[in-house]
């Protein structure tokens, strides 16, 4: 099973978004692709590590402060304590998975709702 990180709190400063996780984030690569869990509202952002594959669980409670990197055009970096890692890619990504699942009942009503009201 893949491992999961759920950012639950954000923060804009010094002109970036930043996600914050709650355990260590070290050895993660950013992949640069983002994929859509229509199940549990969320969208997850995939890091390399040299085993396999993390999942950054972005829930829909974070969205608007993702919609306003996404309108600022920000960068959107994850952090834990000391640590930082940019998330490359993020908004191009994030454009084509929204431009997705807008109208698209594959997603499920309730997803496209959320994503058609935030973004």
């Amino acid at each position: 099973m893949k491992s999961r990180i759920s950012i639950l709190k954000t923060n804009i400063t010094d002109n970036k978004l930043l996600l914050e996780a709650d355990v260590p984030i070290d050895g993660l690569n950013p992949s640069g692709q983002i994929l859509v869990d229509s199940d549990k509202y969320s969208f997850i952002y995939i890091m390399e590590d040299p085993e396999d594959y993390t999942y950054i669980v972005l829930p829909e409670p974070i969205w608007t402060s993702i919609k306003t990197a996404y309108d600022q055009k920000l960068p959107v970096w994850m952090i834990k304590n000391d640590q930082e890692i940019e998330l490359i890619n993020f908004h191009d990504e994030l454009e084509f998975v929204i431009s997705n699942i807008k109208g698209n009942s594959n997603y499920g009503h309730e997803m496209v709702t959320k994503v058609e009201s935030i973004f």
